[in-house]
């Protein structure tokens, strides 16, 4: 008989308490404290680079946190955010292996169901073994289960088809369906709204409500916390150094952490003005002593000569006192500042007309961009948003069509993946790039904007290689190249520009390009961030023309 890793379903548990993880000569993960059960959804949320890929690390058993335990009865699965480039694996081998418990129970049960039928000894309970396996893991829907899924995440199905021959965000679908359809007890999701369209993230949404296990989710997706998300882990700084923990939801988790904050800062407040107090008060009992300070008449000398120094050894105490219960400062978040982006009145920036690649921007598409301007594209995977955004950028040709940009005007695709990661810091990249902006006459000296200025990264997050950073602090860092340029004549051309990005980020970029003098076209599936954008005209792309469909057009 095979040894299968059975579920435990109403038996399953995944604890963890007192976690710490060290990197690099600092405290990543602190303190922190879950405990997932059958049905309960866990969210974390936190900046970028605080430990939230790392702490799934943990739970899942493939990091060994320096403190701490965890506890694990089930099965488990994780969805990290990265796949490898390289596979020689097919869509069906990829299926195969996470269904492997369920293949392996079907083949164990026909075995002795022959045993049974030659009467071998001991056939019975071998029978009775093979079926109550078969059936904890539902193994003959398995196969069903996975291919509901990849349709509903809008996946390659065939088999057959070679994983390096697909797409990052196919494979990365395949392997969620997979996840999904396997119903492990515990699901462990790093970023998983990321290559999903509005129909997919409406799929995995209605999936993991109804999922009998336990959820962790690791996401910016604001959308998919609020109709997910049951308890919300932050692992932004609290004022006792600790992980909050938040019930109610995304919604709770809101308020909570707004009315934690108050409370942080009120505290500091007052802690600072005691401070100045106490300050004040020993200087001038100092002072009161190396001027001969003399007590009112009538006071002995002994008295004299004690009650000053009393008085500071009472301030002294009182000082003593605050700075052992000292509150630390609340951490300012980092807020994101736009850099002043110019406009040309009246001029059209960029047009496109009637552009088409083939096997991937279907439909003959026009648009027309000026100054100020703000255009959501939108539509299914495989309707050709990249593609179009590529084409409007130069960075790809039309097969048919053609593409007119304004002279001189200039502009940057901020596209879905980050380049390659590099072993130079982050500033260093970032200043090699405003110099060559400069030397190509693209940038005035004057017109540089230095990196801290827009509040993308920390000094110490700038001081790293690239190769370092997380991947959402690597797209921070891509989004300070793309404002780099400081195009005077603005078209800002952003692909699923949340991906990765933290929730705080999010909002504050969308605040800014709706305030911009610069152009902006925006592609994106985030459900918030399309409501936030949903007064923007629109332009729709289909991922297949019928017979009754016109060329793409914008339109509110």
């Amino acid at each position: 008989m095979t040894t299968f890793n059975l579920p435990a379903r109403d038996r399953a548990q995944l604890t963890c308490a007192r976690i710490r993880v060290d990197r690099g000569g600092r405290t990543v993960l602190h303190d922190v404290e879950m405990k997932v059960s059958p049905g309960s959804r866990w969210g974390v949320v936190g900046e970028n680079g605080r430990g939230k890929s790392t702490l799934l690390h943990v739970l899942a058993g493939l990091l060994t946190p320096d403190e701490g335990t965890v506890h694990r009865v089930g099965t488990l699965a994780l969805a990290e955010q990265e796949m490898p480039a390289e596979d020689e694996r097919t869509v069906g081998d990829f299926i195969d292996e996470h269904l492997a418990d369920a293949r392996a129970a079907l083949r164990d049960l026909d075995a002795a169901a022959q045993a049974l039928a030659a009467e071998r000894p001991g056939a019975e309970q071998a029978y009775a073994d093979a079926l109550e396996a078969a059936r904890v893991l539902d193994a003959w829907d398995a196969d069903r289960r996975v291919d509901v899924a990849l349709d509903g995440l809008g996946a390659v199905s065939d088999r057959a088809r070679p994983l390096a021959t697909l797409s990052v965000g196919q494979r990365y679908r395949i392997r969620l369906a997979c996840l999904l359809g396997a119903e492990y007890d515990f699901l462990l999701l790093d970023e998983p709204t990321n290559h999903l369209d509005l129909a997919g993230l409406e799929y995995l949404t209605a999936r993991l409500r109804a999922h009998a296990g336990g959820v962790v989710v690791v996401s910016h997706d604001r959308a998919l916390l609020a109709d997910v998300a049951t308890t919300i882990l932050d692992l932004d700084p609290t004022r006792d150094g600790r992980p909050g923990v938040y019930g109610g939801g995304y919604a709770g988790y809101r308020e909570g952490r707004e009315a934690e904050l108050a409370r942080w800062e009120e505290e500091y407040e007052q802690q600072q003005t005691e401070h100045v107090r106490l300050e004040q008060a020993l200087s001038e009992a100092q002072n009161r002593l190396s001027t001969g300070w003399r007590p009112d008449k009538g006071t002995g000398k002994h008295q004299r000569a004690t009650r000053a120094g009393a008085l500071v050894r009472s301030v002294h105490r009182r000082q003593d006192g605050l700075d052992r219960h000292k509150v630390t400062a609340p951490v300012p978040p980092q807020r994101f500042s736009m850099p002043h982006l110019p406009a040309r009145p009246g001029v059209v920036l960029l047009r496109a007309e009637e552009v088409t690649v083939g096997g991937r921007l279907h439909h003959s598409t026009r648009l027309s961009v000026t100054s100020g301007d703000r255009m959501a594209v939108t539509g299914p995977n495989g309707a050709g948003k990249p593609t179009l955004l590529s084409i409007l950028a130069g960075r790809l040709a039309p097969d048919t069509g053609r593409v007119h940009r304004a002279r001189t005007v200039r502009l940057h695709l901020l596209g879905q993946e980050s380049p390659r990661a590099a072993h130079r810091r982050a500033r260093d990249r970032y200043e090699a790039h405003t110099a060559r902006l400069v030397t190509a006459g693209v940038l005035k000296e004057g017109e540089v904007v230095g990196l801290g200025s827009l509040g993308l990264l920390t000094s110490r997050d700038a001081g790293k290689p690239v190769a370092e950073l997380s991947m959402g602090q690597q797209r921070r860092l891509d989004l300070a190249l793309a404002l780099a340029a400081r195009p005077h004549v603005l078209l800002l051309l952003l692909d699923e520009p949340t991906n990765h990005l933290s929730i705080a980020l999010v909002d504050e970029l969308t605040e800014a390009l709706h305030s911009t003098e610069a152009a902006v076209v925006v592609a994106t599936h985030d459900r918030q961030m399309r409501r936030d954008i949903a007064d923007w005209p629109h332009l729709a792309l289909a991922r297949r023309r019928s017979a009754d469909q016109g060329v793409g057009t914008t339109a509110r």
